[in-house]
């Protein structure tokens, strides 16, 4: 299993770094997402630009708190947890990712994969609130 740790301030209220990440519809602003599909409340489904699907289940919603998610496609299994905490008129995101490989060969490039694509989050993010 591999676990990355990423932390960040935001720019913004907590409120509005809330709604951006957790808001499933409004994917635009991830340049690594063709679409999105929300199943139910609970479930929804990612589509990256090749069509990979994969597939999200939400554990725990604690509004402008904390959002945590189990994931699965045909490549891995995993966890996600986001706290976010109030710092002025800015918010720290603090976003942890446990993956599990399901191929034994992909397990050494596991989290080599979860930082690529934890920068690339992180760096979506902050264009969206730069953009205002």
């Amino acid at each position: 299993m591999a676990i990355l740790n990423t932390k960040v301030i935001l720019p913004c209220n907590i409120q509005k770094a809330w709604d951006i990440v957790t808001s499933v519809e409004k994917y635009t602003w991830r340049s690594d997402l063709s679409k999105t599909e929300r199943l139910s409340e609970r479930q929804f489904v990612e589509y990256a630009k090749n069509g990979y699907a994969t597939n999200f289940t939400i554990t725990i919603t604690e509004p402008c708190k904390r959002w945590e998610f189990d994931m699965e496609n045909g490549n891995m299994i995993g966890h996600w947890a986001g706290a976010f905490t109030e710092k002025g008129e800015q918010t720290e995101i603090n976003f942890t990712e446990e993956v599990t490989a399901k191929n034994v060969f992909m397990k050494p490039f596991v989290k080599l994969y979860l930082k690529k694509q934890q920068a690339l989050f992180i760096k979506d993010l902050e264009k969206t609130l730069m953009q205002g």
